[in-house]
């Protein structure tokens, strides 16, 4: 294991909103830990369409365990996703950051000619506040914010890990991209057979029967009857699914199913790539039903706050359903950064309630750690919250937050980019969209057009002059932030 001198990286952190919290004093963890702290399943998903489940309007679609989940949880109904591509938006759940600020500003891939970030080591994650304060940190599924050994999980705060390292797959059932196994278990290189999501639901429900095992004290009449060590241990469960991403491959018998069961005679028969995708999420939707089910056998549902989102919207192209929503996946517009997602709570969350308040991926960190009992760090971008799960009056259309400012930087390279940027910046009812270097400033109300069918760039310069300069401010910041590997460091395997 490649052990990064952190000291040598922490000048580079002047203007990173994380560096402020890498000094946490140890102290905490006692008053943390002193009262009981709910577990926490982070359920993260790949391209999903904003409105790509039953519950969220999709007439095709049947997920009813997701629907279940969202019946009894606060629905984030203006959740944005910190960029519309994988790895920035995963870095923003972590870091509680924007992501160009952690030196991750665009997908972070394979090959050095088309990498687009470098995930800093020194960040101190979600994963590092919770284990420093009592909590067993585990992640499940995909990764993708590096292959590098210092950007590998079990050096990011996570005591476990088992999944894949690289971005998508090219085949869901060898697990391959490039030619190239990234399934591991912790550091080890592992080839399990199956499907996917049929592995990472199975790797997590073993996880949580065995912690619950542990957790569960013998029964009082056997003699041999002892309290586990570590009986009231929390833990943290950060499950990535890959799907829906491409390539749309759904297990056979689901699609045949969803085929069977959507035919008809009219015109409005489904498609076979929607029948795809539709396939592909529903099967989903069963290894998180798998999931949920554990939580609720081995007695930990009720001790435990479930967070649910996607990484940006959904891809058009190949079927998903971002309702209403301009543009998809990769875009700056609502249908790339709108995403679905919902959080419960135990003996807190209303069952059914909806927030309005304009929210980010990056509000995660700072709520989980809130829900911890865990002191929220000072100089990160996340907002908590927790006043939307204490306030009825989120569930009442009300923003609590009307003048917040979100940034969304993504780089990328190609014939589009060249390595620029696209960006935008949403403020208030507002929101400034440069959805491509080779295209103009956009601004667009999306309080009374969601659509962004009505450009008000000409029509309102001073607001496209005041949002302008804020967003430049915000990406020169960024800047300062490295987003590529250090020559220097050796080139090992993680």
């Amino acid at each position: 294991m490649l052990h990064l001198p952190v000291h040598k990286y922490r000048h580079l952190a002047a203007g990173l909103c994380f560096f402020a919290i890498w000094f946490v004093t140890p102290c905490r963890a006692e008053t943390a830990t002193s009262k009981k702290q709910p577990n926490v399943l982070l359920v993260i998903v790949d391209d999903l369409g904003f409105a790509d489940l039953s519950c969220l309007g999709s007439k095709d679609m049947k997920t009813p365990n997701l629907d279940q989940l969202y019946a009894e949880s606060l629905k984030l109904e203006r959740l944005y996703a910190n960029c519309p591509v994988c790895s920035p938006t995963r870095a923003s759940v972590l870091t509680g950051c924007y992501p160009d600020r952690v030196g991750v500003p665009g997908v972070i891939r394979t090959h050095p000619e088309n990498n687009w970030g470098y995930y800093q080591p020194f960040t101190q994650t979600l994963p590092h506040q919770l284990q420093e304060n009592g909590y067993e940190t585990v992640a499940i599924g995909k990764w993708h914010l590096g292959l590098s050994p210092e950007t590998h999980p079990l050096s990011q705060g996570f005591e476990r890990f088992q999944g894949y390292l690289g971005d998508m797959m090219d085949d869901y059932y060898k697990h391959r991209r490039h030619g190239i196994n990234y399934m591991r278990k912790g550091r080890h290189e592992i080839d399990p057979q199956g499907h996917a999501t049929d592995l990472f639901t199975q790797w997590a429900v073993e996880y949580i029967n065995n912690v619950g095992k542990k957790n569960t004290p013998k029964d009082a009449s056997d003699p041999s009857g002892f309290r586990p060590e570590k009986e009231t241990q929390p833990w943290f469960l950060y499950l990535a699914y890959n799907a829906p991403h491409t390539p749309i491959q759904p297990p056979q018998d689901w699609y045949e199913k969803v085929k069977r069961r959507e035919r008809t005679d009219s015109d409005n028969a489904i498609s076979d790539k929607r029948a795809k995708i539709v396939a592909l999420i529903e099967h989903m939707d069963a290894g998180i039903g798998q999931v949920l089910n554990a939580l609720k056998e081995s007695g930990q549902y009720e001790n435990t706050v479930i967070v649910f989102t996607s990484d940006n919207g959904g891809q058009a192209n190949v079927g998903a359903n971002n309702g209403p929503l301009r543009g998809e996946k990769q875009q700056m517009y609502e249908g790339g950064l709108r995403i679905p997602g919902c959080i419960r709570v135990p003996a807190k969350t209303k069952a059914g309630s909806t927030s309005h308040t304009v929210c980010c991926t990056a509000d995660f960190f700072p709520t989980i750690t809130d829900l911890a009992g865990i002191e929220v760090p000072d100089g990160i971008d996340g907002q908590s919250l927790m006043p939307l799960i204490d306030q009825p009056l989120a569930a009442n259309g009300l923003n609590l937050w009307p003048t917040r400012r979100i940034y969304f930087v993504r780089r990328e390279g190609g014939p589009t980019y060249a390595g620029l940027t696209s960006q935008a910046l949403l403020h208030g009812r507002y929101k400034l969209v440069h959805d491509l270097p080779t295209k103009q400033f956009e601004l667009f109300d999306v309080e009374a057009d969601p659509s962004e069918s009505n450009d008000l760039a000409k029509k309102m310069p001073k607001k496209l002059r005041e949002l302008t300069r804020h967003l430049q401010l915000h990406v020169q910041q960024g800047g300062q932030v490295p987003w590529q590997r250090p020559r220097n460091l050796e080139q090992t395997r993680p």
